[in-house]
């Protein structure tokens, strides 16, 4: 299948879930839908058991571009980009959540002020997620796949956070801003190609987001969620990647 093609059908494939995602009526509610749980689990199996070994992999192209440009401390801590990422995300989230108990926003919603950083901050992820889809042609189709399917369904459950968090602001402009920046992304890649040391570092900060944002929709105790669905969703997506 032509390169342009092959990363192009998953791109559309996740654009579709920021576009139908709301119409999935049965994911809302309390108790946290069975599904929404699941989709967080395959999340998860998918950056443990397959995301952070290939961060050990790029740990020698980090160790010589970091020994070249004199940046000794990034040397022997490839990690430090998941921390990074896990923190940031950390962060944000307080914000937001933060924000909508003060009072500042309406209807139990972030101000906009918020809102714009907390999309701009998803943006950015996306158009990371959409730049690495390139990374996974460069393999076989099973690993496309199995980066589309993990993405989809994390998409799924971000997407419930932020209509959460935002409400109709989110609903009318906010999905439509990480559509647009899943595309930027996509097409960065097609026409850059970033160092193997720099996509190691990209690819670590974004194992830290998914990571967060995945369990900080699934800890919070009046989610009342799902451990259940969470485990076998982590369980069987983890059976399926050690197939490879």
């Amino acid at each position: 299948m032509p390169h342009f093609i092959a990363t192009l059908l998953p791109l559309l494939g996740l654009m579709v879930v920021h576009v139908f995602g709301y119409r999935l009526k049965f994911l809302e509610g309390v108790p946290r839908s069975v599904w929404l749980s699941g989709a967080g689990g395959v999340s998860v199996a998918y950056v443990i058991l397959h995301l952070l070994p290939e961060l050990q992999e790029g740990q020698g192209h980090v160790e010589r571009a970091a020994e070249s440009g004199g940046l000794y401390f990034l040397k022997h801590h490839m990690y430090l980009m998941t921390l990074v990422g896990l923190v940031v995300f950390y962060g944000i989230e307080r914000m937001a959540v933060t924000s909508r108990r003060g009072g500042k926003g309406t209807e139990d919603s972030t101000p906009p002020s918020v809102f714009w950083i907390h999309i701009g901050s998803f943006a950015l992820y996306n158009a990371l997620i959409g730049y690495l889809l390139h990374k996974r042609e460069e393999q076989d189709a099973e690993e496309l796949l199995f980066y589309w399917v993990a993405m989809a369904l994390h998409f799924l459950v971000n997407d419930f956070g932020l209509r959460e968090h935002h409400k109709e602001r989110y609903q009318a402009a906010g999905r439509w801003y990480l559509i647009i920046a899943l595309g930027l992304g996509w097409t960065l890649g097609l026409l850059v190609e970033f160092s193997e040391a720099a996509t190691a570092l990209l690819q670590a900060f974004l194992a830290g987001g998914i990571v967060l944002n995945v369990l900080k929709e699934e800890l919070p105790e009046e989610r009342e969620s799902r451990f259940s669905a969470f485990l076998v969703g982590t369980a069987v997506y983890a059976f399926v990647l050690l197939l490879l």
